[in-house]
């Protein structure tokens, strides 16, 4: 898995990817006040916050959006 200086570039299981439209969101550890700028714009776009993880350097937030193709009548 790649990485980034901070950490891992995927902060989540391949799985979601399967399922969902994913956005990650980084920004400098004590940057709170970005993650409630971020989910309030994200929940308008129709995205939910699907985890968040923080360290002594960065804080990660993960959002999604379910796959429409999931959603269809057709098999």
């Amino acid at each position: 898995m790649a990485s980034t200086p901070f950490g891992p570039a995927k902060p989540y299981p391949d799985e979601w990817e399967n399922v969902a439209h994913l956005r990650v969101l980084r920004t400098v550890a004590g940057d709170w006040d970005k993650l409630i700028g971020w989910r309030n714009d994200m929940t308008k776009r129709g995205f939910r916050l699907l985890k968040v993880t923080s360290d002594d350097k960065e804080i990660v937030a993960v959002f999604g959006k379910t796959k429409t193709s999931l959603h269809s009548s057709n098999p």
